[in-house]
């Protein structure tokens, strides 16, 4: 996200069986269904004085018949081809039912007056969003421990704000897109998308009646506030291109049409979005792209307040902004790469300076250290409670929270960071809330073999308290190996490598392997538990993760290395990690496996381009395949958001030459490609369905070879597929099943009972 035939799968499940032979492969090849064959229409693009011609660029026309009709072949081709499968989806979907605790509910936040949770019904697709009122106390401990609710079960004072499965109900998807409760606790404003489309209905619901008032917004983006007084509603707005580019305003009672422009981007290479301070008093606009940022603030008090530029793009640094009081005194923690005094901060360091700084020229302010520049240590970003300012870092490739008190920040008088320590090596601490009143902050704890865990960790005493782990039903953590191991690229650099494993499986070079990446926009493969990963394990694969060049794992030179001009670094370190894993003798030459989704859908068109023969199978999810010609197309979807990342192919020959190098698309060669699948989504607006309908036409055009090559497209979904839970589920046992019928791993290992 195989075939029929089943010759390759059954040859693959005993290694000392020979491998099939092309004839046997093609006679499996003439036993299947005939795949649908788009037409040729000749389209010409020429850029630099280069002429490539695209056979099937008509298919990206979303709205003529012949397109839908030859999308509904794929998949009609698609489920003949993988028929044989059935049955291990089935299986592979009714383990992870069997693991999850389906009626179960969230830890309950304090926000204000209510403790605020989510439960979830067995059977039903949606969580449900609910409410109980606090109460306050002399005992301030008391008072933010969480009430004790039962899962399935009424709590007296319950209030449903917003039920997934009401809203969904005679609807092809549902997807919420942010919700927001008033300073009062009267007024709940919520964003839907009945589409995939990823563009949103804005709803105001009164909580006291339960009824919808009258305003709607239509075509709003992610994020959602009020003002303090509840009578006003800020919201993001995309324009053409999907590009978040509007910051609007909605007075209650009023028409949509008339709605205020608060804010407005013009340039097209930045992205547009806000946040509300800790106080909730003031709105941050956040102005940028992926090398540089702006920031903005406005008084939410005041109903007329118009933004008032605090840092200026002009400065050309990254950074982001939390304002807090100290002695009365507005001021600003900053995260960022470089400041006044500061020219090479790469890792980011945190600084604090007070708002009247910010009326100085740049190179004038004065900007007091909070915390220093570190080269193994990149600063992720902050949060402040009135007590506290919580640090997020990564350090040996983890996420993990440090935290400081307030009290002489920035100041030799400053404390020691505090940080919580856990047992395991590879895991994942993130911040999870810190409510600006609170005397304690929210964690969320996971590893590869840990669930979900989340804790409250005590501000006063640095005391953990564990609220939660998440039940997983028929796991034994004992059963299983998640260990760190290092690949060396061509070039010295060392890439870190994740092994998931059953205990029971060895490295005796028999073993099948998944290996999965993504590398890009500097997003980091954290440890996080998965229940459908323990499908593949108890089949005996090797889970293996790449963390490649262009991810964040190892801080920003990391991704920097990994990105335009450097981005094929990608995709060779992919291939290193793939040939380590089968030289430690962690996988079968003949039985390895690729998946990645998105920007990782991109590496696997590379790196099924450059070494075809290292997999057995590849799946591709929501697959960016064809990046050059979106990204010359300035009037397609973010495509000049893009030029920060990829590099400028319009105007630099350089960039344009080089991305023509390793666009999945264009490199298509006349060689035996491995069995692909390329799941993708009708309505996707971050990666058309276009470049993988495209892709997957050329590849069987071209592939020399005889394993199966298909396209299952959701018809009714979005970038992350179909909504709803359990078809999430059914998605993942599609993906697996196709992975895991290739390799020859579709019975459990032996005395492994899965449920």
């Amino acid at each position: 996200m195989t075939d029929t035939a089943g010759a390759a799968p059954q040859a693959a499940a005993d290694p000392t069986d020979p491998a099939p032979t092309n004839s046997a492969l093609a006679t499996a090849a003439q036993d299947r269904p005939t795949p649908p064959v788009a037409r040729k229409a000749p389209v010409e693009r020429t850029h630099h004085g280069d002429t490539f011609v695209d056979d099937y660029e008509w298919l990206r026309e979303k709205e003529d018949a012949e397109v839908v009709a030859h999308l509904e072949a794929e998949n009609a081709y698609a489920e003949a081809v993988t028929a044989d499968q059935q049955p291990l989806r089935e299986a592979i979907f009714e383990e992870i039912k069997a693991r999850t605790e389906e009626t179960d509910l969230s830890v309950p936040s304090r926000k204000r007056g209510w403790w605020y949770f989510v439960r979830t019904e067995e059977g039903q697709q949606y969580p449900v969003h609910c409410r109980v009122a606090a109460h306050d106390t002399e005992d301030l401990a008391a008072d933010w421990t969480p009430p004790t609710i039962t899962p399935g079960e009424p709590f007296e004072g319950e209030q449903i704000l917003l039920d997934g499965n009401v809203e969904a109900q005679g609807q092809p998807f549902f997807s919420l897109g942010g919700m927001a409760v008033s300073e009062d606790g009267n007024l709940l404003a919520y964003a839907v998308d009945n589409a995939g489309d990823e563009r949103f209905t804005l709803r105001i619901k009164d909580l006291r009646t339960g009824e919808l008032l009258p305003d709607t917004v239509e075509n709003v983006f992610y994020g959602l506030v009020f003002s303090p007084d509840g009578r006003r509603v800020y919201y993001t707005v995309v324009d053409d291109f999907w590009r978040p580019h509007q910051i609007k305003v909605h007075a209650l009672g009023t028409d949509a049409a008339d709605d205020r422009v608060l804010f407005e981007e013009a340039d097209p290479g930045m992205w547009t979005g806000f946040d509300v301070s800790p106080d909730r008093t003031e709105l941050l606009i956040g102005v940028g792209n992926s090398e540089y940022s702006e920031t903005l603030s406005v008084d939410l008090t005041d109903e007329r307040a118009e933004p008032r530029l605090l840092l200026s793009r002009d400065a050309r640094v990254l950074h982001s902004i939390d304002p807090v009081t100290l002695d009365g005194e507005r001021q600003y923690v900053v995260t960022h790469n470089r400041g006044p005094a500061t020219d090479d901060a790469v890792n980011n360091m945190v600084s604090l300076v007070a708002s009247t700084e910010f009326d100085k020229p740049f190179a004038e302010q004065q900007w007091r250290t909070v915390v220093e520049h570190r080269d193994d240590v990149k600063v992720e970003g902050t949060a402040v409670t009135r007590t506290h300012l919580i640090v997020s870092v990564r350090k040996d490739t983890t996420e993990r929270v440090q935290i400081i008190p307030l009290s002489g920040l920035g100041t030799p008088a400053q404390a020691e960071a505090a940080e919580p320590e856990f047992d395991e090596t590879l895991y994942t601490c993130a911040l999870a809330g810190a409510e600006y009143e609170s005397p304690v902050i929210r964690l969320v704890y996971t590893s590869f073999l840990t669930p979900s865990s989340v804790y409250d960790y005590v501000l006063a005493s640095g005391a953990l308290e564990l609220r939660k782990e998440t039940t997983v039903h028929h796991f034994d953590r004992a059963q299983y190996i998640a260990e760190r191991d290092w690949a060396t690229a061509a070039d010295g650099t060392r890439i870190p490598v994740t092994i998931i494993r059953h205990r029971s499986v060895q490295p005796d070079g028999t073993n099948p392997a998944l290996v999965y990446g993504y590398g890009s926009y500097e997003i980091s493969m954290d440890p996080a538990f998965g229940i459908p990963r323990l499908s593949v394990l108890d089949r005996g694969v090797v889970f293996v993760i790449a963390h490649v060049r262009g991810g964040g794992e190892l801080g920003r030179r990391w991704y920097d290395d990994g990105k335009k001009l450097a981005k094929k670094h990608s995709f060779t370190d992919f291939i290193t990690v793939t040939e380590h894993v089968i030289d430690r003798g962690w996988a079968a030459p003949d039985r390895v496996a690729a998946m990645g989704g998105s920007a990782g859908g991109l590496l696997m068109g590379a790196v099924v381009n450059l070494a075809p023969q290292l997999y057995r199978a590849v799946l591709a999810q929501v697959p960016f395949v064809d990046a050059l010609t979106s990204i010359l197309d300035p009037e397609l979807p973010l495509s000049a958001l893009e030029w920060e990342e990829w590099g400028n192919p319009i105007e630099d020959r350089e960039v344009y030459e080089y991305m023509k190098s390793y666009s999945p698309y264009e490199n298509i060669a006349a060689v035996p490609y491995p069995r692909i699948a390329a799941v993708t989504s009708f309505n996707d607006t971050r990666v058309l369905y276009v470049e993988p309908a495209k892709w997957v036409q050329k590849l069987r055009e071209t592939t020399t070879g005889h394993e199966p090559i298909v396209m299952k497209i959701e018809m009714d979904g979005g970038h992350g597929g179909a909504s709803g839970r359990y078809e999430g589920w059914k998605d993942r046992a599609w993906d697996y099943a196709f992975v895991l019928d290739a390799l020859g791993a579709v019975e459990p290992l032996e005395g492994v009972r899965i449920a």
